[in-house]
């Protein structure tokens, strides 16, 4: 099990042709997107509804396996003071649980307001309605994540 403080250090250890997934993990969904093999865009990929953990490991480790990803971004929701709460220890033990399953490499990436901010996009420039926002929002945070930490990691 690798977990890299930093994306730059996880991008580096790509090999050729290998993408990186993005997940935007909640409660209730995974939101998830994926890299081109340039590792240069971002893209929305699906909203995956959480079930048993086991199942949703799978279908994941699948996904992994599909697609050639050689690491995951996982987006951390740290409080806007910048401490981690319940939803950060969520997470984390989400993603211990699934290092458990399968070993993949994984750097968390600060996701704070990356919803509202894909929600706004959504509305302003895309002028969706509420439900078909509830319907991409997920995946498109996951991409915004992603894209947010690729470029960051240059």
């Amino acid at each position: 099990m690798t977990v890299y403080t930093q994306v730059g250090a996880l991008k580096a250890q790509l090999t050729t042709g290998q993408r990186l997934m993005g997940l935007d993990v909640g409660t209730k969904t995974v939101g998830l997107a994926l890299t081109d093999v340039m590792g240069i865009i971002a893209t929305p990929m699906e909203t995956m509804f959480r079930t048993k953990f086991m199942k949703d490991a799978e279908i994941l480790r699948a996904m992994v396996i599909e697609h050639d990803v050689g690491g995951l971004i996982v987006g951390l929701p740290i409080s806007m003071d910048g401490t981690e709460g319940p939803r950060c220890q969520g997470v984390r033990q989400f993603v211990e649980n699934l290092l458990g399953v399968f070993d993949i490499p994984v750097a968390f990436w600060d996701e704070r307001l990356s919803t509202s901010a894909v929600e706004r996009i959504l509305i302003g420039q895309a002028d969706m309605s509420r439900k078909k926002r509830k319907a991409v929002v997920d995946k498109a945070a996951a991409a915004y994540i992603l894209q947010g930490a690729m470029d960051a990691a240059g």
